[in-house]
């Protein structure tokens, strides 16, 4: 045949489509082409040596890299290419070559074995395309659908920006109204808080009077009870008696010490008494008081409710002829303002001495805004009272004005700094992941519902009942260099127990649908999620879904 006849069928090959074969030692990747010249000595790929080419794939390893056995066992460290035409070329280790399984799809890794395999690599490079084109499809869509995130949350941001400038200005309007209310307020509480005042002051003085009362009586018995011979003085011995009084707590009143108690001299009276007292008075123990017999508990069935004498009844029991004869009665009764009947009740303890007394009336009426009045000849002799009730409908009317414009001022702020902080956000390099903020997603599984709540936490929940465990709150964006936005990282979740706290990581994958896909824990206490979101679908480039480039053969 001439040169000019195996040109033609070259060229008719090439036209049909028909693989051409490059002629190199088994095992070798087209790339690897020229290191491999069938006429040239072969020099090892690391340089180590250089050898006759026909001890290539001799099997035999002569260079250390394992690169004169390519298409053989013999190098333990060599690298089989499997060129796969019609799908992805791959490299297996040289130890796979002829053991009887097929590793490459196009069967070139079993060519001694007597394996059956069967060439599938137009099947697997069919499946991937299709694969491929559906994901090519997604990242499409999905990419549609980014845009339209990116913006709606455009406008939503400058709608925000727009709301919060406008809120700004009410705030300041609202802060003018609440002070202004809180003047009026302070102003219409002045008297009953002046009334307060007053009624506290007395109460205050009259209990300095009662403890005053008391330490003078307490003062006059214990004078009694250390004048032993009732001579109308105390003397040093007397004071001895008492060894509760030592100064220095060493058990003994010395007379020494008790003459110090005495201010200096040997025997004092009543009047001179009064400042010794102020000394001891704190240490000094009752004779009477250790001498007094317990008090006896008074059984259950002995206490009985106090007696009420001539019991009013209520307004309501009144008859029709009485309300008649009130409706007649214009004068005022001095029978209506008696006082009304007394109930028996026991003595009053210490506890009760010392609470505060209920305010007067007319204090009362001020807090209250309501006072007992049973006719209108009653009103008519009572028209200070009415006149306090005024004062107190006013100074409540001012408190709800009051409190209702301070709660709308604090609704307000509130909505103010969720805002901001809302804006505050990194949601992306376009704003795309805005629409997560406030959104929740979640993954049941057999045990447990995964929630996942991007920007905020990660929890995690039994799916039959138990309390939720937080597996981490908003840290950061924790991708690669070239795109932090596909890693979400939540921190400082739940403490496990005798091991750190618990945190996840949330990798993010396009999709169409915004969902959790999966989750796992391959670190104790460190979780693993795999999210979907158009947020991260990046704009299709033109795949090449034909088979595989060219095909080595």
């Amino acid at each position: 045949m001439t040169c000019i006849h195996l040109l033609l069928t070259l060229v008719f090959a090439v036209s049909l489509g028909t693989p051409v074969e490059i002629q190199r030692p088994r095992g070798v990747p087209l790339t690897k082409k020229p290191f491999y010249e069938e006429n040239k000595p072969f020099t090892c790929l690391d340089g180590s040596r250089t050898i006759p080419f026909d001890r290539v794939n001799d099997d035999y390893c002569d260079c250390k890299d394992g690169s004169d056995e390519p298409g053989t066992a013999a190098c333990p460290n060599g690298s089989f290419h499997c060129t796969n035409a019609g799908y992805r070329p791959t490299f297996i280790p040289s130890s796979r070559i002829n053991d009887g399984i097929c590793d490459c799809c196009d069967t070139t890794d079993e060519y001694n074995s007597g394996a059956k395999c069967e060439n599938t690599c137009k099947e697997l490079g069919r499946k991937e395309r299709e694969v491929l084109q559906k994901m090519a499809e997604i990242t499409k869509e999905g990419f549609l659908l980014k845009q339209q995130l990116i913006e709606e949350a455009k406008k939503g941001q400058q709608e925000k920006k727009v709301k919060v400038t406008d809120m700004q200005e009410n705030k300041k309007q609202l802060e003018e109204k609440v002070e202004a209310l809180r003047t009026v307020k302070e102003t219409a509480e002045q008297p009953e808080k002046e009334a307060k005042e007053r009624h506290l002051k007395a109460w205050e003085e009259q209990k300095a009077a009662i403890r005053l009362e008391k330490d003078k009586a307490k003062m006059a018995e214990a004078f009694l009870e250390l004048d032993d011979n009732a001579d109308g003085f105390v003397s040093v011995s007397e004071l001895q008696s008492h060894a509760e009084l030592d100064p220095d707590a060493d058990g003994t009143l010395t007379e020494t010490e008790a003459q110090g108690l005495l201010g200096g001299t040997e025997q004092v009276d009543t009047s001179t008494f009064e400042s010794v007292w102020t000394n001891i008075k704190e240490k000094y123990h009752s004779e009477s008081q250790s001498e007094e017999p317990a008090p006896v508990e008074t059984p259950p069935e002995e206490v009985r409710e106090p007696v009420v004498d001539n019991e009013p009844y209520p307004e309501e029991d009144v008859s029709e002829e009485e309300d008649e004869d009130d409706d007649e009665e214009d004068d005022y009764h001095e029978e209506d303002d008696k006082a009304p009947p007394t109930v028996r009740t026991p003595e009053k303890s210490q506890d009760d001495e010392e609470a505060m007394p209920p305010y007067d009336a007319e204090t009362q009426i001020l807090i209250d805004g309501w006072f007992n009045g049973q006719s209108r000849g009653y009103l008519l002799m009572h028209f200070r009272e009415i006149r306090l009730c005024l004062i107190h409908f006013t100074a409540q009317k001012t408190r709800d004005d009051f409190e209702e414009a301070e709660k709308a001022l604090r609704e307000m702020e509130d909505q103010i700094r969720n805002i901001e902080k809302e804006l505050s956000f990194d949601f992306g390099p376009n704003a795309e992941f805005t629409y997560l903020y406030s959104q929740c997603y979640e993954l049941p599984t057999s045990e447990y519902i995964y929630r996942l709540c991007p920007f905020n936490r990660v929890s995690q929940k039994p799916k039959y009942g138990g309390s939720e465990t937080n597996l981490g709150s908003w840290g950061s964006w924790s991708g690669p260099e070239n795109n932090k936005y596909l890693v979400m990282k939540y921190e400082q979740g739940t403490g496990c127990w005798q091991g750190p706290n618990r945190s996840t990581t949330v990798k993010l994958t396009c999709g169409k649908e915004t969902v959790v896909t999966s989750t796992s824990e391959p670190s104790r206490c460190e979780y693993l999620m795999e999210f979907t979101t158009p947020a991260v679908c990046q704009e299709p480039t033109n795949i090449d879904l034909s088979p595989h480039g060219h095909e080595e053969l």
